[in-house]
C-alpha cells in the first residue's frame, strides 16, 4: 500500500473517495417476486447473527443498502488534492442521482484518468470498491481497472491501487473495525457527522428525494478521510478555506 510523505506527493495522484447507498426499491413489495425470496433468505441470516425479531419486510429499508446485490449507488463523492500559485487546496466534487448506471459511467471517466495513481476510501477494501465494482457489473458495465480486484492477492500491484484509511489504522489487526467518526474524535478533526448518517440514506434518498443531502453527507466523509490520512502522515491538515466545491452533478 502506498504511503506519502508530503502534499506535493498527494497533489493530483490520489483520490479520495466515499460513496452512499440506498434499497435498490422503495420497499420490499416493489421488488421482483425472485429478488423478494433470496431477500427473505437473506433477512434470516440477518436475524441468526442480530435476532431483530423483525419481518423480512421491516428488515429491507434498514439493511438492504449494505448489500450489493439488494441496494444502488445513489451518490459517490470524490476530492483532490492540488496546488496553486504555492498554496495547497482540496477539491470536491459529487456525482448523484437516480440514474445508477450514468452515474458509475460518469466516475468511471473520473477513475480511467491517468494522472490518478491510488484511491483512499475508510473501509474501502471492504465496502466501498467491491460494491462499486459489482454494480458496475449488474448494470452490464466494464469495471475500471483501478476497482478490479479479482483475484488479485494483496501483494500484486493493482492491489495496492487502493489505500485504505481504516486498514492503515488496525497495524494487521485484522479483526478492527473502526468507525471514521471515532479516528476523527480521536485526531481531533473536525466530524464528518452531519443530520443523517449511512442508515438514513435510503430513507433520504427514496422518500425526502433530498440529493442535495445526501451528496453534502457523502463530502463531508471524503474531506473527513483526506484529513485522517494528513494525520496518518504527519503532514499539515488542510482549514476550510482551502476546501473548494465543484458543481455537484445529479443524474
Amino acid at each position: 500500500m502506498a504511503l506519502f510523505h508530503s502534499l506535493d506527493d498527494l497533489c493530483s495522484k490520489v483520490l479520495f473517495f466515499d460513496i452512499e447507498t440506498a434499497p435498490a426499491f422503495p420497499s420490499f413489495d416493489a421488488m421482483p417476486p425472485a429478488l423478494q425470496d433470496q431477500w427473505c433468505h437473506q433477512a434470516e441470516k440477518i436475524n441468526r447473527y442480530e435476532d431483530t425479531g423483525m419481518s423480512a419486510e421491516e428488515l429491507y429499508p434498514l439493511k438492504a443498502g449494505i448489500y450489493a446485490e439488494f441496494a444502488r449507488v445513489v451518490c459517490v463523492s470524490f476530492g483532490l488534492f492540488g496546488k496553486k500559485e504555492g498554496h495547497y487546496f482540496f477539491r470536491l466534487k459529487s456525482y448523484c442521482g437516480e440514474d445508477e448506471a450514468r452515474l458509475l459511467q460518469e466516475f468511471a471517466r473520473i477513475l480511467d484518468n491517468k494522472s490518478i495513481r491510488y484511491l483512499c476510501a475508510h473501509n474501502g477494501r471492504e465496502f466501498d470498491v467491491p460494491f462499486l465494482a459489482r454494480r458496475y457489473l449488474i448494470q452490464g458495465l466494464p469495471v475500471p481497472a483501478m476497482i478490479d480486484l479479482r483475484m488479485k492477492r494483496p501483494w500484486d500491484e493493482a492491489a495496492r491501487y487502493v489505500i485504505d484509511t481504516m486498514e492503515l489504522w488496525s497495524f494487521g489487526d485484522k479483526k478492527s473495525f473502526t468507525r471514521l467518526e471515532l479516528l476523527c474524535a480521536v485526531f481531533d478533526i473536525p466530524s464528518p457527522k452531519s443530520d443523517i448518517d449511512g442508515s438514513k440514506v435510503g430513507e433520504v434518498f427514496w422518500k425526502e428525494k433530498d440529493l442535495e443531502r445526501i451528496a453534502r453527507y457523502c463530502e463531508n466523509d471524503v474531506l473527513a478521510t483526506a484529513r485522517l490520512y494528513l494525520k496518518y502522515m504527519r503532514l499539515p491538515s488542510i482549514s476550510s478555506e482551502q476546501v473548494e466545491y465543484a458543481d455537484r452533478l445529479m443524474v
